[in-house]
């Protein structure tokens, strides 16, 4: 949503409620852990009152365990920390399972997907970014499909159902090979809503990717 118009939030949010979206993807930033500043609990609490899908919030932000009941109010199903942010990320993560909500951890582009593999049962979510975090609109870099084949053997190894989502850079070109590649869950911001037909854009991301 952060390349949605926020001049018609309200008729973004029932675009994707109306498309064959699944969810929506809410990018926190803090203007510390990454160079920009987005929106926070307040704003993602009257998204919730029209939307109609599961909420996806990914915090790009320092210290994000003193957040986690307040995301939970507004309205967060899915809460993801990054793993380059935390000393205590086990007790982070089990914090935000115990409150509720799922757990998911992101891994910057520099960081080796092995770094988390012991985490992996404690997390419902493996966010892998494909771009550098803090700007919507960058290109997808080629170096993310190894680490997603990587991440699909750790899960597979560990046992666990671990989803493997991808953010930054998706693309009616290349969503079929990152799919392919193991990936169950595609975050496309900028080719959505820059799209002249958003829901149709959508609508066929989905066909490509099955």
């Amino acid at each position: 949503m952060l390349s949605a118009d926020f001049l018609k939030l309200g008729a973004e949010i029932e675009m994707v409620n109306n498309s064959d979206a699944d969810w929506f993807h809410l990018d926190v930033m803090d203007g510390r852990f990454v160079p920009n500043i987005s929106y926070g609990m307040p704003i993602i609490a009257q998204m919730k009152k029209l939307a109609t899908k599961t909420f996806d919030v990914h915090l790009m932000i320092e210290e994000p365990e003193r957040y986690l009941e307040d995301f939970k109010k507004a309205g967060a199903d899915y809460l993801t920390i990054h793993y380059e942010t935390g000393y205590h990320l086990h007790r982070t993560l089990t914090s935000i399972r115990a409150l509720g909500m799922k757990a998911g951890l992101a891994i910057n582009p520099h960081t080796p997907v092995e770094s988390v593999a012991d985490l992996l049962p404690d997390i419902d979510l493996l966010l892998v970014m494909s771009i550098n975090p803090g700007f919507g609109g960058q290109k997808f870099l080629p170096l993310t499909y190894n680490k997603i084949r990587k991440a699909k053997e750790l899960i597979n190894a560990t046992g666990s159902n671990t989803l493997i989502e991808i953010d930054g850079g998706v693309t009616l070109d290349n969503v079929a090979d990152i799919v392919a590649a193991g990936a169950d869950v595609l975050v496309a911001g900028n080719t959505v809503f820059a799209s002249l037909n958003p829901q149709d854009t959508i609508k066929r991301l989905k066909q490509l990717g099955k």
